[in-house]
């Protein structure tokens, strides 16, 4: 347990010192103040493609956090270390997988309110999309650290990591485009039914991701 609390707590602080999270935090918060320029000023519109646009935005930032979750640690050798820990590599995964949503997935959707405000989103239906977000949000990283581990191997190997890790994530962004969407028409009431299936997709990809990403991890560090 010890062990797992050190690499956790090793990519928390990897990735703050690193200033990766005021990365993805700056980019979620500039693509949403962009966004009016591209929609036009006819705030109805806005309002009504809002929860679509912001789990779409949220995708797009923790995409650009991936190729991080273990490229540094192949680079400098600790990947080839943490393989020797009384560690499995599944539960490394899953310590990095909890660093970075911690780290990263955190910072994120504390900013979801300001942002969905800023895409004048009624405050009644804040809650419900923030709910949507949380239930789905575990799927997300750890279905990421697939596509991460996948890549690793590979230099440069960010956009395919992206590549690979897009088509995992539409499920996602259709239920929680939809659960927020209808929060959104029905004055702020929680779509049950979505997030019940977002954490199941969340509760799936705790049990199956870790093995697919450890057994792409023994392939590069072959």
């Amino acid at each position: 347990m010890g062990l797992f609390i050190a690499l956790c707590h090793q990519h928390i602080l990897l990735a703050w010192r690193g200033g990766h999270t005021t990365l993805i935090v700056s980019f979620l918060f500039i693509a949403i103040i962009l966004m009016p320029f591209g929609l036009g000023p006819e705030l109805a519109l806005l309002r009504q493609l809002a929860p679509g646009l912001l789990w779409v935005v949220l995708l797009m930032s923790v995409l650009l956090s991936l190729d991080r979750m273990f490229q540094a640690d192949f680079e400098d050798g600790s990947m080839d270390q943490m393989a020797l820990i009384p560690l499995s590599l599944e539960m490394v995964v899953v310590a990095k997988s909890l660093g970075h949503f911690i780290a990263l997935f955190l910072p994120l959707l504390a900013a979801i309110p300001l942002a969905g405000l800023l895409l004048n989103i009624d405050a009644a239906a804040l809650p419900a999309l923030m709910l949507s977000m949380v239930a789905g949000a575990p799927a997300l990283t750890l279905l990421g650290a697939i596509g991460a581990a996948l890549a690793l191997s590979i230099r440069r190997s960010a956009m395919l990591t992206v590549l690979l890790v897009m088509p995992l994530y539409v499920p996602v962004l259709i239920f929680g485009a939809s659960s927020s969407a209808g929060a959104l028409s029905n004055g702020g009431s929680v779509d049950m039914a979505s997030i019940a299936i977002l954490a199941l997709m969340s509760l799936a990809a705790l049990f199956l991701a870790p093995l697919a990403a450890a057994a792409a991890l023994r392939v590069a560090l072959r």
